[in-house]
């Protein structure tokens, strides 16, 4: 019986609750009825899942961003030049773009070209024949500049790709030209004229040289090194086609005619020296120039 009652009791407490967590509570104080609303007695909690996933520790994601980031970082350098340069020197007049790949190694695209002969005088000797020289050159390359100690100092490595046009023109001394050793009369032979190539297509290249920053932005730099052109193919011609006699200087001075010789002979004999000559196998580099750097 009492397990009855206490059973109903406690039905009933719990009944009361529910209406007090219901129905707003009515306070009388000093004749004014005030209401309030009854906080709830039962505080919910929602429980947490066995397994969260952590998004920012997520492996996939986090590769993908780092492989999205890193092509991102290259396309942003690819389009962003760290420097622009414009040059003078042996390989001739141009200009160069750098991209910085660290603080102290940049990759350079350049080109230099134009008529550079009169830089190297504007003649040579091959031999013992002086030739006035005109030149077309065209030197597109691809490099790398080094700041080896992280200062002014530069060192640079290469590929020229080489395609220059030098056209010679032969001076004739005292009216012969001294080919191998004879004195071939000029009137006989005519004017001789040709073109040395390099054979090298591709030709590898060293410098050293310095790099001062005048402003934060704008520097100049000095280089020195040389290119390994190769040997060279020449060709040369001579004016006269008449096929007439041919005549050298003896020892003793006289004009006198060689048989069988004709003037295209001496034009070969003079190509021949030429290659001999390796002109400009190893094409120095000797280059000064500005630079504004972003």
């Amino acid at each position: 019986m009492k397990l009855i009652k206490l059973t109903a009791i406690s039905a009933a407490v719990l009944a009361s609750t529910a209406a007090l967590a219901a129905e707003p509570v009515v306070v009388v104080d000093d004749n004014k009825a005030v209401a309030y609303e009854a906080e709830p007695v039962a505080v919910a909690y929602e429980a947490e899942p066995a397994y969260a996933y952590n998004a920012d520790a997520g492996v996939v994601r986090n590769t993908t961003g780092a492989v999205v980031g890193g092509t991102k970082t290259f396309f942003q350098t690819a389009i962003n030049p760290a420097a622009v340069s414009a040059e003078v020197g042996t390989l001739g007049y141009g200009a160069n773009i750098a991209w910085g790949l660290n603080e102290n190694t940049e990759l350079q695209a350049g080109w230099a070209g134009g008529d550079v002969a009169e830089l190297f005088g504007g003649d040579f000797d091959a031999n013992d024949v002086n030739y006035d020289v005109d030149s077309d050159f065209s030197n597109p390359y691809l490099g790398v500049q080094l700041r080896p100690t992280g200062n002014w100092f530069t060192m640079g490595a290469g590929i020229i790709v080489p395609d220059n046009d030098i056209d010679v023109t032969a001076n004739p001394e005292g009216g012969f030209y001294k080919i191998n050793d004879t004195k071939y009369d000029a009137e006989s032979v005519g004017a001789l004229q040709g073109t040395v190539e390099h054979r090298n297509k591709l030709a590898p290249y060293a410098t050293i040289g310095f790099r001062p920053n005048i402003t934060n932005n704008f520097g100049l730099f000095g280089e020195i090194g040389a290119a390994y052109m190769g040997k060279t193919d020449a060709t040369v011609t001579a004016s006269n086609t008449s096929g007439g006699p041919i005549f050298i200087q003896d020892g003793k001075g006289d004009r006198v005619e060689v048989a069988g010789e004709t003037a295209q002979g001496v034009a070969n004999m003079a190509a021949q020296e030429l290659e001999d000559k390796d002109y400009l196998e190893w094409m120095p580099i000797v280059k000064v120039g500005a630079t504004y750097r972003f």
